[in-house]
């Protein structure tokens, strides 16, 4: 058994979650790559998969192993590109994890620049809107909105995202339109953005000048995800706060209006991180240096 072909025909399994596009990703037999993992559960003595005539899923002992061996692939491809032929050119696979309205409104739409200045990079994007904590090590690099607080990560500011009030017009023409935060206490629906960490919803923060006033509303609805909680809004059911380049394709269509325009609270840092011990690779690099351009230019 050559045990790197084994890697990484295991590592592509747990990847593309089926031997079948596993076997048409690394252009080999279904029935060798097959073969060529029961090879290495038995050189291991433990199973990595289980196996059904519908799906594959990977056992505790193979997610410990897959994160223990895709750190040593992930080695290798910078070995083998730090020695290509073309060793300025950068390539291999860089995992990043974005926040879902980020991934949506600012990244996404500048991707096509950033793959056709670097072909040989291999883009993977988890969208979710799960804290760092929960974030595979498998992952190169992190975006997320707020303060950091873990002294051990790097951090990358990316520019400022500010934060808006707002509902659809239906609903301010059933409530009316709020003059002052306190107005929303009585009489209005706040539609709550729930912490993936601890479940609490974040309370509705309001600033004008040296005024301050935070409104913690009782959870008739709470959302935990960027994209439900804006389409919650645009259908009417309440007050959202949210963040501006999450809203603004809504509010320049006329589905949701600002309220309290005057009483935003402070924008908040989006950052892109990574752990300290973390190997800058030459692709991670290049898609920092150029993340940083194309955000500042979205969020301005």
């Amino acid at each position: 058994m050559n045990q790197l072909i084994a890697i990484r025909a295991f590592a592509r399994v747990v990847e593309t979650g089926s031997f079948t596009r596993a076997a048409e990703a690394l252009e080999m037999p279904a029935a060798t790559l097959s073969k060529t993992v029961r090879e290495l559960e038995a050189h291991l003595g433990v199973r990595l998969l289980e196996r059904t005539t519908r799906r594959v899923s990977v056992t505790a002992e193979g997610v410990l192993y897959y994160e223990k061996a895709g750190r040593i692939l992930h080695d290798l491809e910078d070995i083998d590109a730090s020695f290509g032929a073309v060793s300025d050119a950068p390539r291999g696979m860089l995992r990043v994890d974005v926040g879902g309205a980020t991934a949506r409104d600012v990244l996404v739409p500048a991707l096509p620049d950033f793959l056709e200045r670097f072909p040989d990079i291999r883009l993977e994007l988890g969208v979710s809107d799960r804290p760092l904590s929960q974030i595979s090590e498998h992952v190169d690099c992190v975006i997320r909105i707020g303060a950091l607080a873990d002294a051990s990560m790097v951090t990358h500011l990316l520019g400022y995202a500010s934060a808006v009030t707002c509902a659809s017009p239906t609903y301010l023409g059933w409530h009316g339109t709020p003059e002052h935060p306190d107005a929303l206490r009585q009489g209005h629906r706040l539609l709550n953005f729930l912490s993936p960490m601890s479940g609490r919803p974040f309370p509705f923060r309001f600033e004008q000048g040296e005024d301050r006033v935070e409104i913690i509303a009782e959870n008739q609805l709470g959302i935990n995800e960027s994209n439900a909680h804006l389409a919650a809004a645009v259908a009417g059911l309440g007050v959202i706060q949210t963040f501006l380049h999450t809203a603004r394709p809504a509010l320049q269509s006329g589905a949701l209006v600002e309220v309290l325009p005057e009483w935003r609270p402070a924008a908040l840092p989006l950052l892109l991180v990574y752990p300290q011990t973390r190997q800058m690779t030459h692709r991670l690099r290049v898609f920092v240096e150029w993340v940083v351009g194309a955000f500042q230019q979205r969020l301005g």
